[in-house]
């Protein structure tokens, strides 16, 4: 699978550690690319980036595609698939939560604070994606792609709550 975005942008961007192996979120990176951004992108568009990546022909209008409006989305969609299990570790003998000599881990107020405010800030960034799609599609024919069995682009955000 070729990522849109490189685990370095996510830790440049994000509250993450630098000195954090990249293999503990790496596969989060792709859930949040499969679940969110095949999601807006529809699979047409998703597969042309990935193949323009891959390829190092990545230019143009599909680059300021990329570097302005998908990578900020791609990078917190991803936190928000990594925070939740950010304080465990899945070994040989089980599943163990973190621990520190130097501080205090965080608890599952805190934790679901942090899952919120990337939240927020990753429907923000899907935000700007749908209005400069929507009004640039022209640009984009593969967004207007219909590919048969495939994952179909979606227009707007569905915003879950409470409902009073």
């Amino acid at each position: 699978m070729v990522l849109l975005v490189k685990t370095s942008e996510v830790v440049k961007y994000t509250t993450l550690s630098g000195l954090l192996d990249t293999d503990k979120f790496l596969q989060y990176i792709a859930i949040a690319q499969d679940i969110h951004i095949e999601n807006y992108l529809g699979s047409a568009l998703l597969e042309k980036l990935q193949n323009d990546i891959q390829n190092n022909t990545l230019s143009g209008n599909y680059l300021t595609l990329v570097n302005k409006y998908i990578t900020p989305m791609l990078i917190h969609w991803a936190m928000v698939e990594y925070l939740p299990f950010a304080p465990y570790q899945i070994a040989n003998k089980g599943v163990f939560k973190h621990s520190t000599e130097n501080g205090d881990t965080i608890d599952s107020f805190g934790l679901n604070k942090l899952i919120d405010k990337e939240k927020d800030s990753a429907q923000l960034y899907t935000q700007r994606f749908i209005d400069y799609i929507n009004a640039n599609s022209g640009l984009f024919p593969e967004y207007n792609t219909y590919v048969n069995g495939r994952v179909q682009k979606d227009t707007d955000q569905d915003y879950f709550g409470w409902v009073l």
